[in-house]
């Protein structure tokens, strides 16, 4: 399975960030789930996305 596999979208409206409980926004470029609020970008791996801060992206915002 790739790692680009489409998220769910009745996934994605239920999802939060782990840290802030704040909203999440689908990068599609990046595959990732961009947390601006923590600054966090999750990534989606064969369509299930990893929701451990460790495993998070750190992004400038």
């Amino acid at each position: 399975m790739s790692d680009t596999a489409p998220l769910d979208p009745r996934l994605l409206s239920i999802l939060v960030c782990p840290v802030t409980k704040g909203p999440l926004v689908f990068n599609a470029q990046t595959n990732e789930l961009i947390s601006e609020k923590a600054g966090l970008a999750f990534p989606i791996v064969d369509g299930i996305p990893v929701m451990l801060p460790d495993e998070a992206r750190r992004i400038e915002g």
